[in-house]
């Protein structure tokens, strides 16, 4: 189902999560806690053993049992939002042995269930937290400490950064994720988006919606709210990513799919394209043109369309031509998702024009 990156016109660079970066932190300010010194560079061992060198840009002394260490967000060639943000923890040594994780500036809260972190909890991921908590038991075990550790971990303007995440719709307030799971980001396979699909999904199905609308942008996301009047947690806006929705649609308990896009990239879902995004999946004028032939187009008009500049173009061909193809596209990719939901789902398929409007429907009937 999932399509293969493009990256053979050069060899894209890797970066390293918030997680990974939250790692750094608490490792440079457990050292300068337990040995009174500072560094430069600290390593972080990845979940799958690799080990990678952060430089940490900058050392606050909060007091004797506290420190606030600094790194910058590298995400390496992939368009995150993070990319370049102060990522940094304030450690404190505490009596008690065990550790608590509190959010900084900008670290948001959970507030509503369906995450996997209970209500009430900073937004910090489980994997980072297990990364922080075993580098933290090796630095005591290093230095023979037997206390414990308070960990609050913040990004800079982190509240404002994550006006551009779906952060808000999750019930996350207040800031950003700490997030990774390998601690790597790779360019443009966009995990924490993908991430966020998957937790949209978890959050409206165990708050009780079971009718999800997942849509390609914001002008689909109107069209389809104000026609059901949902709710924005009902609302997943997958992007490009469809072919998430559909992976994780198999196991939350969604009783209507409802997914709406612009004509051109709900065709390239007609194709059975799963990565809507330009990079991967292109616009096909001949395949538009055979789905005209089973409306009943002509030949001249297939000849028109095939030599359109866009698919809007085709479609506006079709439409002086009297042929439906808007309907026709959701016919044919409601065939290509129907075959790979479960059978409990009721499926439609909306497509949209520039201006937002509804022009094209197909469902079960």
């Amino acid at each position: 189902m999932w399509p293969e990156s493009d990256e053979t016109s050069k060899k894209l660079r890797t970066g390293l999560t918030t997680g990974c970066c939250a790692t750094a932190c608490c490792v440079a300010a457990a050292h300068h806690l337990l040995s009174k010194t500072t560094t430069d560079t600290v390593n972080v061992t990845l979940p799958k053993g690799k080990v990678v060198d952060l430089s940490i840009i900058q050392y606050h002394f909060l007091s004797p049992l506290s420190t606030r260490a600094d790194v910058t967000k590298d995400a390496g060639d992939d368009p995150d939002v993070t990319h370049g943000a102060t990522i940094f923890v304030e450690l404190t040594l505490t009596p008690q042995s065990g550790i608590v994780f509190k959010a900084a500036q900008g670290v948001g809260i959970v507030t509503r269930e369906g995450l996997a972190l209970a209500v009430g909890e900073p937004a910090i991921n489980p994997v980072p937290r297990q990364m922080m908590t075993e580098h933290l038991q090796y630095m005591a075990a290093e230095h023979d400490y037997q206390g414990g550790f308070a960990v609050a971990v913040g990004v800079e303007n982190g509240e404002q950064i994550a006006l551009k995440t779906m952060n808000g719709r999750l019930g996350i307030v207040g800031g950003l994720s700490i997030l990774g799971v390998s601690g790597i980001v790779r360019p443009f396979s966009c995990s924490a988006y993908i991430a966020s699909i998957f937790q949209g999904l978890d959050v409206a199905t165990t708050n009780g919606y079971t009718h999800i609308a997942a849509s390609t942008g914001n002008r689909s996301e109107d069209a389809i709210k104000d026609y059901y009047q949902l709710p924005d947690i009902a609302l997943i806006e997958m992007g490009d990513f469809v072919g998430a929705v559909i992976k994780h649609i198999k196991k939350v308990p969604v009783r209507k799919l409802s997914i709406c896009g612009g004509f051109g990239k709900i065709s390239k879902l007609a194709m059975g394209k799963w990565n809507l995004h330009s990079k991967v999946s292109a616009i096909d004028l001949p395949f538009l043109a055979e789905l005209a032939q089973q409306q009943g187009a002509s030949f001249e008009l297939m000849t028109m369309m095939v030599n359109s500049n866009t698919s809007i173009e085709a479609l506006n061909h079709c439409y002086a031509h009297k042929i439906d193809l808007a309907t026709a596209v959701c016919q044919a990719a409601f065939t290509q998702v129907s075959s790979k939901i479960p059978a409990h789902t009721e499926l439609e398929i909306w497509v949209i024009n520039r201006q937002g409007d509804l022009i094209g429907f197909a469902d079960h009937n």
